[in-house]
């Protein structure tokens, strides 16, 4: 299959070009800069000059393609507060797909992340791939593209853990959460930390998102989770104690200042289950959890 990948060159597109690559598909990758260009390449990709915001190249790119996987989105414009303008970016690529693959049965598999499940009161169960969020900046565009099967397109959705980890993470939740760490002096959690946090390996996640591309049904939410449960009391001590530094209790309001743009997720309580992706597509973690990946050291050399 040829296969258009946007966010090629990012995090989980690193992981999951090479995993495409190797169970014999051709990619397609999206490449905004000369950096990104020589990394999509240095894969064994095909290049593809553009940006989320170059609709007619998109358009053309999707159109060469035999099913699209949908990676890119605007982080920076998160991190600086302006989510609702970077989802809007996510959700305009979508169109354009939407109106190449329509009545082609071609698969489209989108992005989206669990932490939205929070929105809809969980009252402290597990979220489950059943569980809609029916509106939201992330989610308008995670409807969107399930909505997408009754105009004749395999769409589904992967919703990753907040925390993707391995040793190709560089920017995300992981990472930040250890910086904030050693700026503080301390690795912070809110309250008591019992609130519930997800991980994933991006090695992992890549799997999952050829066997969406390859066999998911149409409209088909998917739990890009394989830790699916941790206290975030855990992961501030473990940041801790791979910095020799404690880890330490702040108040909500307290928060910004020692979390940052994370403040306004980390007292979230999502637990989440992964049974229906792994029943639906035979998909099996099988590499470290978080806990085990960040003792281990790589994200401190």
């Amino acid at each position: 299959m040829r296969v258009f990948v946007t966010g090629a060159s990012g995090h989980i597109g690193s992981a999951v070009i090479p995993e495409l690559l190797r169970n014999g598909h051709q990619v397609l990758g999206l490449a905004r800069s000369d950096a990104s260009a020589a990394t999509v390449a240095g894969y064994g990709a095909e290049v593809h000059r553009g940006d989320l915001g170059d609709l007619d190249g998109l358009r053309s790119a999707a159109a060469s393609a035999d099913g699209v996987i949908h990676l890119a989105f605007d982080h920076a414009r998160m991190r600086s507060g302006e989510l609702a303008a970077a989802a809007e970016g996510e959700m305009a690529a979508v169109r354009v797909f939407a109106d190449v693959l329509a009545g082609t049965g071609k698969p489209l598999v989108a992005t989206s992340g669990v932490l939205g499940l929070a929105m809809i009161g969980l009252g402290g169960r597990p979220g489950t791939e059943a569980d809609i969020v029916p509106d939201g900046p992330r989610a308008d565009n995670e409807n969107l593209t399930i909505g997408l099967a009754e105009r004749g397109i395999r769409s589904s959705v992967v919703r990753l853990a907040p925390m993707v980890h391995s040793e190709l993470d560089t920017h995300g939740f992981t990472p930040a959460l250890i910086g904030f760490a050693k700026q503080n002096g301390f690795a912070a959690y809110i309250g008591d930390g019992a609130n519930r946090w997800t991980a994933a390996d991006s090695h992992d996640v890549a799997v999952l998102y050829r066997l969406a591309l390859e066999k998911a049904p149409a409209g088909t939410r998917l739990h890009g989770v394989g830790d699916t449960a941790i206290t975030f009391k855990t992961i501030a001590e473990t940041i801790a104690g791979r910095l020799g530094v404690e880890a330490r209790s702040v108040t909500a309001e307290e928060a910004p200042k020692y979390l940052g743009f994370l403040a306004a997720f980390a007292g979230l309580d999502v637990p989440v289950s992964n049974d229906v992706t792994r029943e639906v597509l035979g998909w099996e973690p099988t590499h470290p959890g978080w806990v085990e990946d960040v003792k281990s050291g790589h994200y401190f050399s």
